[in-house]
């Protein structure tokens, strides 16, 4: 802090200075002469004391009398760091672990979804994106060593061995993880960055940001509540489950001052089962702090402010004053056996963070992305794989076009080119709560946006709809019902609530009514308690309704006609996909379509396809190539070998049609040959796709 500080800074300062000394405000004033409402008045910010009684102030506490001008640290030597283990119930009640963390699997994806998410909800300045940050570390030789000193190991160890102890299953989880630290003398560390957060601000035990995450369970906390992905305040239970020592250290830079300061407010929680230890019985939640000195909290150990080098010791140092928090998980792993090596737990972060969060990175419309992210690795200091930035392009190509299409105002009602994103209103009938189901006419329609583009070829899933809302977080993906016989391969992203961009009622009374949808793993909208607790009669059909219409619009968009034929099943009818005759050509630019398909089959189960074409008007000549595949449930469609039998207004050139500059409809005829086919004809599907020519003329 500096000379120029706000005056009602001064007053959490010296109370925090009282603190730090053990004495009181009264204390205080008997040794400046003052009285005790004097003293106040400064606590409470409303009087500041004279220069003469701050140096009086200096010499009381033994300080220059600078350090009380400026107020750029603490007048009392640094205090010890203990760890303060809560004692048992008096009433006998105990906890073999915290049940929170068991509400999810110890899953890196699952840390991922929700520590992220947590941190996209405190996003500080909303014109920028919050900067999350990966940082897997392992630590052997002489830095394990200086690591454990560092949080006093020492003065765990016999909690531990005495939690693992017992037959419970949290104690046979942390026997396992001494045994492997042991014969090993190897501990990985997982840090989780985040910047342009708000921080854990807040005071120490009452209401705020840091009370919810350091010392409650199921207190959801949020700057922004009403836009808040979270709400069941168990998401923060995933960093302890994702420790094998139920350990995790904390330091957080702050948006708005605690105690007149914001940089290294630092503290460390273990969660561990009851235990005994020296015949002392205790509950099991343990922090790491300075022990308090106020009669309330006399001997509890909590957050301080550290200098750079305490946090350097403890791997939390940050590299710059942008507020956020880093939380550090001790003994880091992932439950589901998938990475076990470090390129293996970087790579599944990288994925996870891409499945759950590619929208969030989508920037469009002239504004910033609402999440930047990315992951590194490290042994003893050293990097072993460099930062590496998630990409939702590289990830998920078609979704993020379309996504950024819509920001950027480039959307269609109809899908007639392969790089189109087409966009639908979908209706969603909010239900009032129950407080105000007697009132008339309180239902509200919120019209949920919904973006189909065609399905990259490198897309491993096509025909998927992607359900979001508030800070697109991926909700839920799965594949439309019924899709229609020759639908086109498309990818989709159905946006809702504040997703949409939107403002206004609607916005507000769709986010929430979807949230109160959602259970803790946020991975569906349906039924729930708190859905059908909150909101009146219907809640739930209105869901099911709203799915229905998602389908359908997707239905409405990438079906198409189909010919009847007494001899065999639909033949699909349009241009699946038509890569671009030229290498210049622009998105806006006419591409060849199928207007009809007529097919039989023959006595000898051989396809008798007949199509005509639809050409634009170019000064080139086009060079098609006809392919017949069959239409499979997944994975790549099979080709089915042909041969063209007649064209008209166009030639057959090699199994090609060529067609001349200014033809505007084009025609042939094709026949496959069943000794071919995967399976009988009269059980398959026929996909006609004609596509450019590699190589050919345009």
């Amino acid at each position: 802090m500096s000379d120029g500080q706000s005056e009602h800074e001064f007053g959490p300062w010296l109370a925090r200075q009282l603190r730090r000394a053990g004495l009181t405000q009264a204390e205080l004033a008997e040794r400046l002469d003052l009285t005790r409402a004097a003293v106040s008045a400064w606590i409470t910010g409303r009087a500041q004391p004279r220069e003469e009684t701050k140096r009086a102030i200096a010499e009381v506490f033994g300080a220059d009398p600078a350090a009380v001008y400026n107020r750029t640290g603490d007048l009392t030597p640094t205090l010890p760091r203990q760890w303060y283990h809560r004692p048992a119930h008096a009433d006998g009640g105990r906890e073999y672990g915290n049940a929170a963390a068991f509400a999810f699997d110890a899953d890196l994806s699952v840390l991922a979804k929700e520590a992220t998410q947590n941190s996209l909800d405190e996003r500080f300045d909303r014109k920028h994106a919050v900067r999350v940050r990966y940082i897997v570390h392992e630590l052997t030789g002489e830095r394990l060593d200086a690591f454990l000193q560092s949080i006093q190991w020492d003065q765990l160890q016999p909690h531990y061995e005495q939690a693992a102890g017992t037959s419970q299953k949290v104690s046979k989880s942390l026997r396992s993880a001494l045994e492997d630290l042991a014969s090993t003398k190897t501990l990985r560390l997982l840090r989780v960055d985040d910047y342009n957060a708000s921080g854990l601000i807040g005071p120490e035990y009452s209401d705020g940001q840091f009370a919810a995450v350091v010392r409650r369970q199921l207190d959801s906390f949020k700057q922004q509540a009403s836009r808040a992905g979270g709400s069941y305040g168990l998401g923060k239970a995933t960093l302890w489950a994702t420790s094998r020592f139920g350990l995790v250290l904390i330091n957080s830079t702050l948006s708005r001052p605690f105690e007149g300061r914001t940089a290294r407010r630092v503290i460390g929680r273990l969660d561990l089962p009851w235990h005994t230890v020296d015949e002392r019985a205790f509950a099991g939640p343990s922090w790491f702090g300075e022990l308090d000195t106020e009669p309330d909290h006399e001997g509890i150990a909590r957050s301080w402010w550290a200098d750079e080098e305490t946090v350097r010791d403890l791997h939390l140092d940050r590299p710059n004053d942008d507020p956020g928090t880093s939380f550090l998980v001790v003994g880091a792993h992932d439950a589901s056996g998938a990475a076990d090596t470090l390129a293996e737990m970087h790579d599944k972060l990288v994925r996870s963070l891409a499945k759950d969060f590619w929208a969030a990175m989508v920037s469009g419309g002239g504004r910033q992305p609402m999440l930047e992210a990315s992951v590194t690795a490290l042994r003893n200091g050293q990097t072993v794989i460099p930062e590496k930035r998630v990409d939702p392009h590289e990830h998920h190509p078609a979704l993020s076009h379309a996504l950024q299409a819509y920001l950027d105002g480039e959307t269609v009602d109809v899908l007639t080119e392969g790089a189109q994103v087409a966009q639908a209103r979908v209706p969603l009938t909010v239900v009032p709560r129950r407080t105000e189901s007697r009132r008339k006419g309180t239902e509200t329609e919120h019209e949920a946006v919904l973006l189909v583009t065609p399905a990259d070829e490198t897309d491993p899933q096509p025909n998927q709809v992607v359900l979001m809302r508030g800070n697109r977080m991926t909700v839920r993906e799965y594949r439309p019902r019924e899709l229609p016989l020759g639908a086109m391969t498309f990818q989709a992203v159905l946006l809702a609530g504040y997703a949409t961009g939107g403002t206004g009622e609607e916005v507000e009374l769709a986010e929430q009514f979807l949230r109160a949808s959602e259970p803790p793993e946020h991975n569906r909208w349906g039924k729930t308690e708190e859905l059908t607790a909150t909101y009146a009669r219907g809640a739930l059909s209105r869901l099911t309704d709203f799915h229905r219409a998602i389908d359908e619009a997707v239905r409405r968009l990438v079906g198409r006609s189909q010919s009847k034929s007494d001899s065999g099943p639909a033949v699909l009818r349009e241009l699946l996909r038509f890569d671009s005759p030229t290498a210049g050509l622009r998105r806006n630019q006419p591409v060849p379509t199928v207007r009809t398909v007529n097919a039989t089959i023959g006595d000898d189960g051989a396809w008798n396809v007949s199509v005509s074409l639809k050409l634009p008007d170019i000064e080139d000549p086009w060079s098609l190539t006809p392919v017949a595949k069959f239409d499979v449930r997944s994975g790549s469609r099979p080709d089915v070998p042909w041969r063209l039998v007649s064209a008209e207004n166009c030639r057959i050139e090699g199994g090609s049609l060529v067609i001349e500059p200014g033809v505007r409809t084009a025609s042939f005829t094709a026949i496959t040959d069943p000794s071919r086919h995967p399976v009988p004809s009269r059980l398959s599907r026929l996909v006609v796709d004609v596509q450019r020519t590699r190589g050919g003329a345009a």
